[in-house]
């Protein structure tokens, strides 16, 4: 169960286990032939062991309570700048930090320690040191080099989509960057794709492409009533890693969200703690789309014990991001819907981060009271899928590579069926 605890604050999520949910039982197409494997995410990009505090603060931590959440109720030690250094972006910063930081320090208490009672987020002394996937991914210059390729307007509706595997299980001619491709088994399947193994969970379509080529999404013509985003925001640090590149805050606008978007949908995007960015959000990009803002949320990690990963005070880097929550509105009209499902404001979604850089937790399991079990899901700029979401991004495969997966062989369904069978047979004849 990917939703460890749940409470008025908000809810304590285990992302590993509900990427397992979905692979549990996977087909698994090689050179044509079929089998069945079981799929498990390697669980030890979850072991956040240690929060990155000081010396110091460690030791405070491991000579006190094991529930050290309380550490965060003294500011830190270090030297701060006085007020008249900060430049306005850091002024903004701290203005907000000062808002939320009950909200954020009161709200993890009362999940972490509830769960820690169930068992959850205990202290951990055993580790892995199985190292992290060396598998570079290729998918961006992929899409790079798919620009060079017509997008398939002339093609007739129903061929704006076209199915992942075949009868025969082949894989090989699907184009992945001018039509979404949809898994319509009912299981998971690890495929190869582009010379690579992915594993593809039941239901799931995709596009990849990047943000000039998106026209094959809308074309799709399909109304989504839930949205996630998690644009590549530019900022020093992702400039200087060249991990991914980033996007113009402006350039987001021209995202068709009001084509994809089907009346009340609920549109979230991810934010970092930088206030221009937060802001553009809420008095900008929402807007302009015709969506208001209804609730921000936050998302607070923490370590294997319960632990913020960053000292809650930190000048430098928070344990925590930002949400922002909006439904799409008629223009002129922002009444609510009898039908729409109520969004609390300040709501925390508590989790272990990945070690792995930009992998966000899966909200298909907090946001399906908030559109409905059936709802239609997208999201945008993703790395990874979902079972039964659509995904759209320049490296929407990232981490659905096997690399990042344990395969283990398990039975047939069908010789187990047969094997049932056969012994009920036996077990319920008489002897002559």
């Amino acid at each position: 169960m990917s939703v460890v605890l749940e409470n008025s604050r908000g809810w304590v999520l285990d992302a590993c286990s509900l990427i397992d949910q979905s692979c549990s039982r996977c087909i698994r197409w090689k050179d044509n032939q079929k089998s069945y494997v079981k799929c498990c995410f390697k669980w030890h990009h979850f072991q956040i062991l240690k929060s990155h505090y000081g010396e110091k603060e460690t030791a405070a931590m491991d000579a006190g309570d094991a529930g050290t959440l309380q550490q965060a109720d003294k500011p830190s030690k270090k030297r701060k700048r006085k007020r008249s250094e900060l430049n306005q972006g850091e002024i903004d910063s701290q203005v907000f930090h000062e808002k939320v930081r009950s909200v954020i320090l009161e709200g993890t208490k009362s999940l972490v320690e509830p769960a820690q009672a169930c068992g959850y987020l205990n202290r951990v002394t055993d580790t892995v040191k199985d190292p992290l996937p060396s598998h570079e991914c290729r998918l961006a210059a992929l899409c790079d080099m798919a620009k060079e390729l017509p997008l398939g307007e002339h093609l007739e509706q129903e061929e704006h989509a076209q199915v992942l595997v075949a009868k025969d299980g082949s894989a090989s001619h699907v184009d992945l960057f001018s039509r979404v491709t949809e898994s319509r088994t009912d299981c998971a399947t690890v495929v190869t794709l582009m010379g690579e193994e992915y594993v593809i969970p039941a239901h799931a379509s995709f596009l990849l492409s990047d943000f000039t080529q998106i026209q094959p999404l809308v074309l799709y013509e399909k109304k989504f009533d839930l949205i996630v985003m998690d644009p590549p925001w530019q900022n020093k640090s992702v400039k200087r890693s060249r991990r991914y590149s980033s996007l113009p805050s402006s350039q987001l606008k021209r995202l068709p969200i009001p084509l994809l978007a089907s009346p009340s949908c609920l549109v979230v995007t991810w934010v970092t703690n930088r206030p221009s960015h937060r802001r553009f959000v809420r008095d900008e990009l929402y807007p302009h789309w015709g969506v208001q803002v209804v609730a921000e949320w936050f998302w607070v990690k923490v370590t294997k014990s319960g632990e913020f990963v960053f000292p809650l005070d930190s000048p430098h880097k928070k344990p925590y991001e930002v949400l922002v929550l909006g439904r799409c509105r008629p223009s002129a009209d922002n009444s609510t819907s009898s039908s729409e499902a109520p969004v609390e404001d300040q709501r925390l979604i508590v989790s272990v981060p990945s070690a792995l850089h930009s992998q966000k937790p899966p909200l298909a399991e907090v946001l399906k009271s908030y559109v409905g079990a059936e709802a239609e899901c997208l999201e945008l700029f993703a790395r990874s899928l979902q079972p039964g979401w659509t995904s759209w991004g320049n490296e929407v495969l990232k981490f659905q590579h096997v690399s990042y997966f344990t395969v283990a062989p398990v039975d047939d369904p069908a010789d187990k069926a047969a094997a049932a069978a056969a012994s009920s047979s036996s077990g319920g004849s008489s002897p002559a």
